[in-house]
């Protein structure tokens, strides 16, 4: 039993491993290996190795390899001026492979070969070809290839994205069309760059007659001036040779005319030293003589200038000592003025103080007095008020028992009370200003006491008037309103 297990084993190891083998694939860079079934997502593998489920699973393959599509217009195609031209252009593209547009190129391309997949590209790149071709001009697309590319490409990604495949490269090669007009731009551009050379070389040569000119007229230039410096130094050097003969004659003709000269000049200053002595002489006899009565006049100045300086110096010691005498007397008077300024400013400043001192006590003597008759007036206020309230009492009484009388009655009642209550004012303002008629005159100091004592006056009569609004609940100022209303309207009523 121990051999047909074993060869069981075996065939299982073999099964398995074959089973391994068949499932195993490995996927080159170049293409894309599709694994689907099993109701599973297709599982995509690119430059991997993976595992597929042999009879469940399928393997399909996509080229990931660039394709090159000679795209070309099939017909002559009018630009956007109108000219029919044929354009001849190589696109290089490719599967992408990246997983959304490799699962758009699933759905297109699985299993086809390159060229099938360029067939369908060449299409739509004809397509757009023919778009863009119609909205440039000739002009334009000759003379800027790459724009014109560059528009076809970005025209035709779209298109080509919903199939998965990317443009890696678009070249144009070649332009044609019917009337020979891209070959006369040539012709005029060449026209052009011909004129342009033939003008750059007439102004070249311009350029070299006018310098070669110039170097020659420089050259000349320079000879004449050359030959003009040497006849010049030649011509300077005559003249200064002839200068040196000159001074050299008129040199010696000085030089023998100078000894005869100072043989003279030599005798004549003999003579005239002579003389000069002589002169000199009797010159400096002179000069002591004077100096001789100098010294005479001057010894004689000396004692007169020492004797007038000696009297001058006593007067002027005599006025010096009058004059700080006058000094010092003037000093003590104004000293003796000083002090009894400052005496005065002192007594005058002291008696301002006690007038201020005064002032105050008086000004708080008033106030003490103001207060105390206000508080009399207040307590003689309240004794009329306590009077007027046994009053209104009486009068709230008949108010009750006329609590149901009609409109008419009412007002009579009020007025009654109102009645009552002027009777009384007199009383009133004379109690209220008895305190005050003791006074003969009021001197208010400090800012506001003439407002203040008015204050406390009104506010005393104001005290009676809330008096009144607080034991009998009725307002002084309402009850006349409403009194002098209740008249209006009996009056109005009287009168329909």
């Amino acid at each position: 039993m121990t051999t047909p297990i074993l060869f069981t084993a075996i065939g299982v190891v073999a099964f398995i491993v074959l089973v391994l083998l068949v499932s195993y694939v490995k996927c080159p860079p170049n293409q894309a290996y599709i694994i689907s079934g099993l109701g599973k997502k297709p599982k995509v593998l690119i430059g991997k190795s993976g595992f597929r489920v042999p009879f469940l699973q399928r393997l399909d393959k996509i080229s990931l390899e660039l394709i090159s599509i000679d795209v070309k217009t099939s017909s002559y195609v009018p630009t956007a001026d109108f000219i029919n031209i044929k354009v001849d252009s190589v696109v290089n593209v490719k599967v992408s492979d990246t997983p959304e547009l490799i699962e758009q190129a699933q759905q297109h391309f699985l299993n086809m070969n390159t060229d099938d997949i360029a067939a369908i590209a060449r299409e739509v790149l004809e397509g757009n070809l023919r778009e863009i071709v119609g909205t440039m001009s000739l002009p334009d697309m000759v003379t800027n290839r790459k724009a014109f590319a560059d528009k076809v490409q970005e025209n035709a990604v779209d298109d080509l994205k919903r199939m998965g495949l990317v443009i890696t490269s678009f070249n144009v090669q070649n332009f044609y069309d019917e009337n020979n007009v891209i070959e006369n731009l040539g012709v005029d551009n060449v026209v052009k760059i011909s004129k342009q050379a033939n003008i750059a070389r007439a102004e070249a040569e311009r350029d070299i007659a006018v310098a070669k000119a110039k170097a020659e007229q420089d050259a000349n230039d320079a000879r004449i001036e050359s030959d003009t410096a040497i006849a010049t130094k030649n011509n300077e050097y005559a003249l200064k040779k002839a200068a040196l003969d000159t001074k050299e004659n008129e040199a010696k003709a000085t030089a023998d005319s100078a000894y005869a000269i100072r043989e003279q000049e030599r005798r004549k200053e003999v003579e005239v030293a002579t003389a000069d002595a002589n002169i000199a002489r009797q010159e400096k006899e002179i000069l002591l003589k004077q100096k001789e009565v100098e010294i005479a006049e001057q010894k004689l100045s000396a004692e007169i200038e020492k004797k007038a300086d000696a009297e001058k110096y006593a007067a002027q010691a005599r006025a010096d000592a009058e004059l700080y005498e006058r000094q010092k007397k003037a000093e003590a008077e104004l000293a003796e003025i000083q002090r009894q300024a400052d005496a005065s400013r002192y007594r005058q400043e002291q008696e301002a103080i006690a007038i201020e001192k005064i002032a105050e006590a008086k000004k708080n003597q008033m106030l003490a007095e103001a207060e105390g008759t206000k508080a009399k007036g207040e307590a003689e206020a309240k004794a009329i008020e306590a009077k007027l309230l046994a009053e209104a009492e009486g009068i709230e009484k008949r108010a009750d028992a006329l609590a149901k009388m009609n409109e008419t009655g009412k007002l009579q009642m009020q007025l009654e009370v109102l009645g009552k209550l002027f009777d009384n004012l007199p009383t009133i303002a004379g109690e209220i200003s008895k305190p005050l008629q003791s006074i003969d005159s009021i001197t208010m100091y400090g800012d506001g006491n003439v407002e203040k004592l008015a204050k406390e006056l009104t506010t005393t009569t104001d005290a009676m008037s809330k008096g009144l609004l607080g034991s009998l609940g009725v307002d002084l100022k309402s009850l006349v309103g409403s009194v002098l209303g209740g008249m209006s309207q009996t009056t109005t009523e009287a009168t329909e």
